[in-house]
């Protein structure tokens, strides 16, 4: 079995890791699932394999030899708004955390906590989830929860979404791909990615993990 894009090609990776070890175990378990996967040991390899061609999907350790994931990731999310983004780290203090998921990641998984199958859950992240390490999941609620009280009065839905775009917003804060959410909500799967394109237009946002933590913000949903 083969993991393929939309187009029937294989989806491919660019895979940011420099530890050896680990690279080579994740690239053995992408390429034998069907992946396209391409390595970088360094920032500066990285930017050199992206300035090739841009990848459907990079996997990004933090802490690099010659700078930060976080400037990789903030990079590709600007030159590139249609790769899918997760951290590999071991990582998991507040800074990193949410400067990783400000600037456009949209999975986080620890490496204390990784995984047994990565090509399903790169599978999950394509398929428009956002694959989280549980106690990252639980530090972003207790963020939340803990961030100070909204003005009063009516200040809710500043953004001005529509009930079936809140609706929709549900849906990604659950996790749920593109197509469970047009199930859910008796929509057309098509229309989906349009609703979502308001969405981050109003909330001027580039991500879900963006969207749905500046929803929590402006008090439009509830964890």
């Amino acid at each position: 079995m083969t993991d393929q894009g939309e187009t029937g090609e294989a989806i491919t990776i660019l895979l940011v890791e420099d530890d050896a070890p680990t690279c080579w175990r994740l690239q053995d378990a992408l390429v034998k699932a069907g992946y396209e996967v391409r390595t970088a040991g360094t920032l500066g390899e990285a930017r050199s394999a992206l300035a090739v061609r841009a990848p459907r999907v990079l996997l990004t350790d933090l802490r690099l030899p010659d700078g930060h994931g976080v400037e990789l990731i903030r990079e590709t999310r600007r030159r590139f708004p249609d790769t899918e983004i997760m951290v590999i780290s071991a990582l998991g203090d507040e800074e990193s955390v949410i400067s990783a998921i400000t600037v456009g990641a949209t999975g986080y998984l620890l490496k204390d906590a990784f995984p047994t199958d990565i090509a399903t859950t790169v599978r999950d992240l394509v398929a428009g989830h956002s694959p989280i390490s549980a106690s990252i999941a639980r530090f972003i609620v207790r963020r939340t929860q803990s961030s100070s009280e909204p003005p009063p009065g009516p200040a809710l839905n500043t953004a001005k979404l529509t009930p079936r775009e809140i609706d929709i917003l549900w849906g990604i804060a659950k996790g749920f791909s593109y197509a469970e959410i047009a199930s859910h909500l008796g929509l057309s799967r098509q229309t989906v990615p349009g609703h979502i394109k308001n969405i981050y237009r109003k909330l001027e946002v580039h991500t879900r993990s963006e969207a749905v933590f500046e929803a929590v913000q402006q008090g439009l949903i509830k964890l």
